[in-house]
């Protein structure tokens, strides 16, 4: 069987479509320092002009993993409401990123609600954005891509503890990721205040107290479901503390502070 290549749905837009100038972007946005051993982190999935330096302080201080099990929500509409792809790879301009196809088929064989499905992910940016940072490890990793569109917290609780478990059991070095953004759309002073509630439940390790705050304070956090699903498979990992790398909003790029959107880069250990 020929795996299955998914083409880049967002190359050219959200960052380069050229593999020189997306190396350039991405070598420059990483900010590399002393290195440490993540169970899990939050990582935003804007366009790199807006996030990627949020994104680039993340990766540049991780101790690099041999996979990572991303988790995304789906801004699209299409597809499963819980989708995991267990085969084949994804290509950015930078080349082709495998999928880790034992771990993937791990995961979806103890989860009740995923489902094999590359509908899900066939124009959906949350994931494919992480990749070209990824892809600038040497070796090169392998990933497995999970998006989710339920929100009900029964499939965030199912879908850590399938991750967590095929985590644990796993040879390799595992690192976990939430792609998402923070709140959307509302003013600077806004748009802070209630970003601040939903980091301090990350940084609490509590996802569903971070599901619980997003639904009660309205914060338009497009991943909080995903994290939720990750904080929790991170607890059940053994994770005992989180920092909170940085902080940012789309206003501290254009200077527009009317309508912004937050972004934080979270390490859990």
């Amino acid at each position: 069987m020929v795996p299955v290549i998914r083409r880049p749905a967002v190359a050219g837009t959200f960052y380069p479509g050229t593999a020189r100038a997306l190396r350039g972007q991405v070598e420059d946005l990483l900010v590399r320092g002393p290195r440490e051993r993540a169970v899990a982190v939050v990582a935003p999935h804007a366009g790199y002009m807006y996030s990627g330096r949020v994104a680039g302080e993340v990766y540049g201080a991780l101790e690099p993993a041999e996979v990572y099990v991303i988790l995304g929500p789906n801004h699209t509409g299409l597809g499963a409401g819980a989708a995991i792809v267990t085969e084949g790879a994804w290509a950015t301009p930078l080349g082709e990123m495998a999928i880790e196809t034992g771990l993937a088929r791990v995961i979806l064989q103890a989860s009740e609600v995923l489902e094999e499905d590359e509908t899900a992910h066939l124009k959906e940016h949350a994931i494919e954005v992480q990749l070209p940072f990824l892809q600038l490890q040497d070796p090169v990793p392998t990933f497995v891509p999970i998006c989710l569109m339920s929100h009900e917290i029964a499939a965030c609780r199912d879908v850590a503890h399938a991750v967590a478990e095929a985590v644990a059991a796993s040879p390799k070095r595992v690192t976990v990721v939430a792609s998402t953004d923070l709140n959307h759309y509302e003013s600077q002073t806004v748009a802070e205040r209630k970003d601040r509630l939903a980091i301090e439940q990350m940084l609490a390790l509590d996802g569903p107290g971070l599901h619980r705050t997003v639904r009660q304070h309205r914060i338009s956090m497009c991943g909080f479901h995903p994290t939720t699903a990750v904080l929790l498979a991170a607890k059940a990992l053994g994770a005992a503390s989180a920092r909170l790398v940085r902080y940012m909003t789309s206003g501290d790029v254009n200077h527009d502070y009317s309508r912004v959107v937050g972004y934080a880069g979270v390490i859990i250990r």
